[in-house]
């Protein structure tokens, strides 16, 4: 079960820091990092990850795992992860503004669902709902939520700066 966890853990660090089009090229990869699997056993992994093809800006397609923030919490819970490593966020991401009680992200293109998909598991009740196209999010937050706190929140999922204020678009 251990060989299993470790692998698991491998294809996502594989995913996150890759443009993975195929199961064969994600099988060399874990094939030099000392993993040989089976077309098979690597179909189910990627099952088990929940793992989706999305277009890439490019046209052609790559893995993503649509939830691994909550993926990578549970796996670091049950000892599959190094305790001090940084979660990762999405690679996607290129902005976040603010109307009223509205944030707007905005994704590469392919990413937004993923993305929106990880906020709405999240179950965070400052975030009522979000809907996403190929690129943009609208997440909209409860009415007494602060753009700081906002913020905050989304930080789990996206790399943005939490000292210092970032552009808004108030309108």
């Amino acid at each position: 079960m251990k060989n299993k966890r470790t692998r698991l853990q491998l294809i996502v660090e594989l995913i996150k820091k890759n443009c993975i089009g195929s199961q064969d090229e994600l099988a060399r990869l874990l094939a030099a990092r000392g993993h040989m699997v089976t077309q098979a056993t690597l179909s189910r992994d990627l099952k088990t990850l929940k793992t989706t093809k999305v277009a890439t800006d490019m046209g052609n397609y790559m893995y993503i795992i649509p939830d691994s923030n909550n993926l990578q919490d549970t796996m670091l819970a049950q000892g599959a992860g190094q305790p001090n490593m940084p979660v990762s966020h999405s690679i996607g991401f290129v902005s976040l503004n603010f109307s009223g009680n509205c944030a707007i992200i905005k994704t590469r293109n392919g990413y937004a669902s993923g993305l929106a998909y990880d906020i709405d598991m999240s179950h965070t009740p400052e975030i009522l709902g979000t809907i996403s196209g190929a690129d943009t999010i609208f997440a909209m937050l409860r009415e007494d939520v602060t753009r700081q706190q906002a913020r905050q929140i989304f930080s789990r999922f996206i790399p943005i700066e939490l000292d210092g204020e970032e552009a808004d678009s108030d309108s």
